[in-house]
């Protein structure tokens, strides 16, 4: 391990990237919610001692990073906004009273 956590940052996008196309791509927060807790539970088993002994995410300080940042990505692209529609108007507009014609 480097300086710079280049895996670390490489991955982050990638997970952030897979997130945004699939919310981008089905117009629903479900799909991403679901695709989010996919993603945290692989962090979680995989951060377990295997059967045979191995850990792929140790508990280290890049470790716990990793954790929390996978989290964030999930929530930031869960909670951020949709913009392809229109605002809901929550008031009916004025009735216009029609203007009378002069003859």
């Amino acid at each position: 391990m480097g300086p710079i956590p280049v895996g670390l940052i490489v991955a982050a996008i990638a997970c952030a990237s897979i997130l945004i196309a699939v919310r981008a791509l089905t117009h629903d927060r479900g799909a991403a919610v679901a695709a989010g807790l996919g993603m945290i539970g692989m962090l979680v088993l995989i951060s377990g001692v295997g059967p045979g002994g191995s850990v792929v995410v140790p508990d280290s300080l890049s470790g716990q990073v990793w954790t929390y940042l996978v989290a964030g990505i999930v929530l930031l692209v869960i909670a951020w906004p949709s913009f392809s529609r229109p605002p809901v108007r929550t008031e009916a507009p004025a009735a216009q009273e029609p203007e009378p014609h002069e003859s």
